[in-house]
């Protein structure tokens, strides 16, 4: 099968979070195969360096920068690191996330303030400091990472079902206060992805039940069918896209 290719993603700089594995290794591969100039930041030293490696005979040798992006110091750190290597950062795709399955019970105030920071916190702070980018340049685009998990109310983890329907507003707010520089601001909502640490953790024959009643298109979700559309949304085909949710789930919700 033959996908797209986007000319005005070649040379075009790209910060990844959380880009060592899963969903968003597939990203760092699918933005490298198509000439970008990738960043990703990981806690996961080993599979980020194991990435960054593997990848080095791209026209761009990804850049792996390992970072607790919850200490926000940091976060600007590794962001600034990828800024000296490659330039200006023109898209920004705020995938790393951390869906740990908690009851209501056991969320201290601690947990909360942590699954928040690992979600959430660290979207805004990410945007806000690729922004200063994307307003000299006169362009960019921000993809912020969702979850159909809130939209079909499941329970057994509320603060990250919490954090990740809270994207959707910052997506829009963002929009809206960066629309006037020609920066776009989108959510990119994947279903129920197969990655390994999913199918290792959590999909038994139960969820797999779930996932053929829910989906319309009966058949696994990948990772590499959300880096499809993160390629759309950080090209120039997508120039009047912003303030809106893109699902990919198989026709779940």
């Amino acid at each position: 099968m033959t996908h797209a290719r986007y000319p005005s993603l070649t040379d075009r700089t790209v910060l990844i979070t959380g880009g060592a594995t899963g969903i968003g290794a597939s990203l760092v591969e699918h933005f490298a195969d198509q000439g970008a100039k990738v960043g990703f930041i990981d806690i996961d030293a080993r599979a980020g360096a194991a990435l960054a490696d593997a990848l080095a005979g791209s026209r761009h040798a990804p850049l792996f920068v390992e970072t607790d992006l919850t200490d926000i110091p940091a976060l600007e750190g590794a962001i600034d690191t990828v800024r000296k290597r490659f330039g200006p950062l023109l898209v920004l795709l705020n995938n790393a996330a951390n869906d740990r399955r908690h009851s209501i019970d056991e969320t201290t105030a601690q947990a909360w303030d942590a699954g928040i920071a690992v979600n959430l916190k660290h979207q805004f702070f990410a945007a806000r400091n690729v922004a200063a980018d994307m307003r000299q340049a006169g362009s960019g685009s921000i993809v912020n990472f969702g979850s159909i998990s809130w939209m079909l109310k499941q329970g057994g983890m509320p603060v990250y079902t919490t954090a990740k329907a809270a994207v959707q507003g910052l997506t829009r707010s963002l929009a809206r206060d960066l629309g006037a520089f020609n920066i776009r601001v989108n959510t990119l909502v994947p279903g129920w992805v197969m990655t390994e640490k999913q199918v290792r953790l959590w999909v038994d024959d139960a969820a797999r039940a779930d996932i053929a009643r829910g989906q319309c298109i009966n058949r696994p979700l990948m990772a590499e069918h959300i880096a499809r559309m993160a390629l759309f949304l950080a090209s120039d085909d997508s120039a009047m896209c912003t303030a809106q949710d893109f699902v990919v789930d198989g026709g779940w919700v």
